[in-house]
């Protein structure tokens, strides 16, 4: 398990930037800030007394690294047809519980791609502990590539949750992993912070539930794959990149929203620039949550949907989309899914309502966790991004979302629909109600 730093951090590193408290007394506190900043290594006096920067004009001097990111070295997986538009990658999950087992992945993809920066790396991650992506910010923040990093307070830098996991008795542990994301990962943000790197936390009890890459001010990654081995290894996800300007401005507004405004959840404002635009040809949408009504936009795409509705998701409980899927399935659509296992069965799930209702909809296969958030439709378009199908995602979470119409795109994610499928279970457990 990473520990925070036990020294305060000195004045050449940036300090980790969380929630500012006011109206207290600075000289009371004193003593108690001083104690925490050094268990922590997070520079309370200078948050309370305004000396933080927020955007560093160069580059802080960096450190050696530890040991923990040096291997494998920065670099990773070359990219095939780099300068294309669109890319779309998928986690290929085995099963294995060996890490030495876990090479070659999505994480490396994207690590090759950080490895190439020359200017900036923006970073949005709930999680985040690939060696090969934190060895290649690592690297590129030692060659002067600006690196700034947003992530969630509980799940990114501090993971409570994790730790709380550790704590727990065995026969608790299951529950409390039930109520995580993912299964419990550790972090290597601490060691980004060590090296210099700025970091920024959302300070809040909702999620910075964002997973998204902005390198150089060309290319965005975006999609439901946290920056960890769990996620790239483990777990079923998707990742895209996209070289588009608009793509950028828009992702680059909501970083800056969070990292320099300090903007989280139902503060965030609604000025993305350019909610709709096209990439070669292809319209593409972007939204981001709570600030742009996500729901709505779903709920009214489920609503055009002419032949059929295919889903794979991590978490569907939202009740508006699941009578929108219901209302498209009396109209003669024909509904598809897959539901992640944990949680599919609790009263929230809209997976009892679909199958009672005679919907082809099941339960996943993978032993660890199918993370998607993807509804395709009519084969032609495709909903992806960060945004599971819930109540927090809708209103209280950061979250971000891509509709993308273009049947190309749209075989990709229905390739991975039928994988997941050809591994899917009826569900079991479901009663019914009488008819």
């Amino acid at each position: 398990m990473t520990k925070k730093p036990t020294t305060q951090p000195s004045s050449s590193k940036p300090p980790i930037a969380g929630r500012t408290e006011y109206g207290l007394g600075l000289l009371i506190l004193l003593l108690a800030l001083a104690i925490f900043s050094q268990l922590t290594g997070v520079d309370l006096v200078g948050i309370l007394t305004g000396t933080l920067t927020p955007t560093p004009t160069t580059p802080p001097l960096a450190v050696s690294p530890t040991p923990a990111l040096v291997t494998p070295p920065p670099g990773g997986t070359p990219i095939a047809n780099a300068d294309a538009s669109v890319y779309v990658l998928f986690s290929a999950p085995t099963g294995s519980r060996d890490p030495a087992t876990y090479r070659d992945g999505p994480d490396t993809i994207v690590a090759a791609d950080i490895a190439a920066a020359t200017r900036t790396v923006d970073v949005a991650a709930f999680e985040l502990n690939s060696p090969a992506i934190a060895s290649a910010l690592l690297a590129a923040h030692q060659r002067g590539v600006r690196v700034r990093i947003v992530t969630d307070n509980l799940n990114g830098l501090d993971v409570a949750a994790y730790r709380h996991y550790l704590a727990a008795p065995e026969s608790k542990r299951e529950a409390i992993a039930d109520k995580m994301e993912t299964p419990p990962d550790e972090t290597l943000l601490d060691e980004l912070y060590d090296a210099g790197i700025m970091i920024v936390d959302d300070g809040r009890q909702a999620l910075m539930h964002n997973k998204f890459v902005i390198i150089d001010g060309t290319t965005v990654w975006t999609g439901s794959m946290n920056l960890t081995v769990n996620c790239s290894y483990r777990n079923n996800n998707n990742f895209i990149r996209v070289r588009s300007q608009r793509m950028v401005a828009d992702y680059q507004t909501e970083f800056n929203e969070m990292f320099e405004r300090r903007l989280f959840g139902p503060r965030s404002t609604g000025d993305t620039p350019y909610p709709q635009f096209s990439v070669d040809g292809i319209p593409f949408e972007v939204y981001f949550a709570p600030e742009d009504q996500v729901i709505a936009q779903l709920v009214e795409e489920v609503r055009s949907a002419e032949t059929s509705i295919k889903f794979l998701a991590f978490s569907f409980t939202e009740d508006a989309l699941g009578a929108a899927v219901l209302d498209a399935a009396a109209r003669g659509v024909k509904v598809q899914g897959v539901f992640e296992t944990t949680g599919s069965l609790t009263e929230y799930s809209e997976l009892s309502k679909f199958y009672c209702a005679g919907l082809d909809v099941r339960q996943d296969g993978n032993p660890f966790v199918l993370h998607h958030k993807v509804i395709i439709l009519d084969d032609y378009t495709v909903v992806i991004g960060s945004f599971n199908f819930s109540g927090s995602a809708t209103a209280a979470n950061d979250e971000n979302l891509v509709i993308i119409h273009d049947a190309g795109i749209a075989a990709q994610y229905l390739q991975e629909y039928e994988r997941r499928l050809s591994e899917s279970r009826t569900p079991q457990g479901v009663t019914c109600p009488a008819r």
